[in-house]
């Protein structure tokens, strides 16, 4: 399958380029670079539609990225070979590992102190317009019972960099595709019960559209805290149409209520969104309503086509990379006053790496 990424006369292409954007835009060429890269995703001779891969750029090769990208996109200026990334044939960094974007029931991140779960399988979600999952390789069975997650936490601590699952930070609940809300209250009182026999005492996160009431949030406050509700949110418009059924029935006029009523329970919050789907002005709206009820920064995507149909979902101009250096820009205004920043091992197709408005991000890995 061929993954146009960005069209044939606004693919930005050489390094100097990118150089020229990253001083007018007062960045980092390197934010710059990994932001392309997840747009565009590299041309390569690889087996592989979309895998994870860990990168080094050459201009700051202390600080190893993983990204989630395409290694298909023929039309893309990124090209790999023997290890070399290159752009416009200049090199920029080095591939140090590729493995496959498979759906697997858990995967550890920020050194082995989270953990992200995926209880219910990936494979079977009907998926959003927008989502690459359904595209994938799948090895995610579902999780329904309570033995299901003792045997997969049993599996998980042979996994683990020390073995040791009681220094658990976070555990996110990411692919639930709970349709009920009483369904994820369910699991997640479940969850908390089998963390506690591993003695891991971590918050749990959940990245869900489902958890809306006041009572839900009550009951998890007497249940399962400590708690965090990642609400995805995606886009603010055009939600029937790029969203499956579960998500849009939350519109956007609705999501600070939610927000608001699982503060008001105790609970922290954020939510994710991808850039590339709403306007530049829709964004401003959308983000602005819902920044005043976070307690952790967003979860801002850079928004991926791994074909034809998915790059036309795109909002005009969002295949030009700029259009998400002036998302950033927006984003910063927005999100700056409050002190939060991003957290690079939270998201691996992020708008910021070295820096969020001219400040140095600390503990990057």
């Amino acid at each position: 399958m061929t993954a146009l990424l960005g069209g044939q006369n606004s693919t930005t292409s050489t390094l100097a380029e990118v150089e020229q954007l990253a001083a007018r835009y007062r960045v980092p060429v390197e934010d710059v670079l990994l932001i392309a890269v997840n747009l565009y995703g590299i041309d390569s001779d690889l087996p592989r539609h979309r895998a994870r891969v860990r990168v080094r750029l050459a201009s700051a090769p202390s600080v190893p990225w993983q990204l989630i990208v395409p290694l298909n996109a023929f039309g893309s200026p990124f090209r790999l070979r023997d290890g070399q990334l290159t752009l416009g044939g200049g090199l920029v960094g080095t591939v140090e590992r590729v493995d496959a974007d498979e759906a697997v029931g858990g995967y550890f991140r920020d050194g082995g102190a989270a953990l992200t779960l995926n209880p219910n399988a990936r494979s079977r979600c009907v998926g959003c317009a927008f989502c690459p999952n359904t595209l994938e390789a799948a090895a995610d069975p579902r999780l329904s019972e309570e033995r299901d997650l003792r045997e997969l936490f049993a599996a998980l601590r042979e996994q683990h960099p020390r073995q040791d699952l009681t220094e658990l930070r976070e555990v996110t609940v990411s692919t639930g595709c709970f349709e009920r809300e009483s369904a994820a209250v369910h699991h997640l009182r479940t969850l908390r019960a089998v963390l506690a026999e591993h003695g891991v005492e971590a918050r749990i996160g959940f990245l869900t559209s489902v958890l809306a009431s006041r009572t839900a949030f009550e009951e998890l406050a007497a249940d399962v805290t400590p708690f965090i509700l990642r609400l995805t949110a995606e886009c603010f418009t055009r939600r029937d149409l790029l969203l499956k059924a579960s998500k849009a029935a939350l519109v956007a006029s609705e999501m600070p209520g939610a927000l608001s009523r699982a503060l008001a329970a105790g609970h922290g919050t954020s939510f994710t969104y991808i850039v590339g789907l709403d306007s530049l002005e829709a964004l401003h709206a959308g983000v602005g309503s819902l920044a005043p009820y976070v307690t952790e920064f967003p979860n801002f995507q850079v928004y991926q086509a791994h074909n034809s149909v998915m790059a036309g979902l795109r909002t005009p101009g969002a295949q030009d990379l700029e259009h998400y250096l002036q998302a950033r820009v927006v984003i910063e205004d927005i999100m700056g006053p409050s002190g939060l920043r991003p957290a690079a091992w939270e998201c691996y197709r992020p708008l910021w790496y070295f820096t969020f408005a001219g400040e140095p991000l600390v503990g990057v890995r």
